[in-house]
């Protein structure tokens, strides 16, 4: 097992990344589009200054136009992205789809998507998700064969990005019961292809998610991605590097929630006296800093295990994501109480951090599933 630090590779991502979100999508340009009711829910010149960057080709195999930085290398991008609140499709496109593609795709499909992807040209979104929460062999989604193509009939929700996505990637049932694990297969659909209707959802943070409804679509046998009846297996995959993504998110938001309520205190007086002076508050800030390094050890330990293909990948990408999100939950309630009134204003951006931590909380799988999981890989 490789050491719990970053190479020199690593960090010159980790820096790029840093330097470019906070120039180019600080939480001022969360704001613009939030307010602007915009109809993207992103910036196309910033998703085309971070393929030019090479973020969105940090997973991609050097042979389809990537850098294949790997896990590590895209929780730095990830981290930073949190702490700026920066609003793009990283996760659905360059996590995700590129995962799937990746994992399942055939070399055709490969070959045709992936350098795309790298470039900035094709969007993609996943949808998995049916229920109000996260279960992903639940699945009623239909795929039937009739004659020499597919028929997809069902409805997913909290499809991150589904609103401007170009490629739907979809799970859907092919065989067996809604809830068995076998019988489910993985499918490419474009957007716009007859019988799919987006419904984009605004959810609290102002980023985007869709309802994607499937009515009788016709797809061609080769939107197969992997093995028929198999796609749970690859998802599991999926699902694993897409949380450890989300971890090394909450890292981010609660990082940067923390050091602005220091500030805060160190500048804020009352009675005369800096609000840090106060012992009672000093212990507050003191544990959350403890919990903080903790959550930072897991979230890279995670990372370095999907990158190594350990065996033990699932189980420490689970134990980063409780515990990612146990901290975010202190963090984000800790930064809007000791900001006092003003941090329950929009003046303030203290609040902003609240409001993006809970979805990415609930996002494939809350503290209370991961812990479930946990738990479970464990033989409990």
């Amino acid at each position: 097992m490789a050491a719990l630090v970053l190479n020199e590779e690593q960090q010159m991502l980790r820096d790029a990344a840093q330097g470019f979100l906070g120039e180019k999508a600080p939480i001022s340009q969360l704001r613009r589009l939030r307010d602007s009711g915009d109809e993207t829910g992103f910036s196309r010149d910033l998703w085309k200054g971070m393929a030019e960057m090479g973020f969105v080709g940090t997973l991609i195999a050097e042979d389809f136009g990537g850098s294949a930085f790997g896990n590590v290398g895209m929780g730095q991008v990830f981290e930073h992205a949190g702490r700026n609140l920066s609003a793009s499709p990283l996760l659905a496109t360059a996590v995700l789809g590129v995962s799937v593609l990746q994992l399942a795709g055939s070399k055709v499909q490969k070959q045709t998507l992936l350098p795309a992807i790298a470039e900035g040209r094709l969007l993609t979104a996943l949808a998995v998700d049916e229920k109000l929460r996260h279960a992903p062999a639940s699945v009623a989604t239909t795929a039937r064969r009739h004659e020499d193509h597919w028929v997809i009939d069902g409805q997913k929700s909290f499809v991150i990005d589904g609103h401007v996505a170009d490629k739907l990637i979809v799970s859907v049932r092919t065989s067996g019961e809604q809830s068995d694990r076998e019988g489910i297969s993985l499918m490419l659909v474009d957007r716009d292809t007859a019988g799919v209707s987006v419904e984009r959802t605004i959810m609290v943070d102002s980023r985007n998610a869709a309802i994607v409804r499937f009515d009788n679509v016709q797809v061609s046998a080769d939107a197969l991605l992997g093995e028929l009846d198999q796609g749970l297996m690859v998802l599991d995959k999926v699902l694993d590097i897409a949380n450890a993504q989300l971890s090394a998110e909450l890292l981010g938001i609660s990082l940067q929630a923390f050091e602005v309520t220091v500030k805060y205190l160190q500048e804020r007086k009352q009675f005369g006296v800096t609000l840090g002076s106060f012992q009672a508050l000093q212990h507050r800030c003191a544990h959350l800093f403890s919990e903080l390094e903790l959550a930072k050890s897991v979230v890279l330990k995670a990372l370095v295990a999907l990158d190594e293909q350990d065996p033990e990948a699932p189980v420490l990408v689970s134990l980063a994501k409780a515990k990612s999100c146990e901290v975010a939950e202190l963090a984000t309630n800790e930064a809007v109480q000791l900001h006092g009134g003003m941090g329950m204003t929009d003046e303030f951006d203290v609040g902003l951090f609240m409001k993006r931590a809970r979805p990415v909380q609930a996002l494939f799988g809350d503290y209370r599933y991961h812990a479930d999981r946990f738990a479970s890989l464990r033989g409990y």
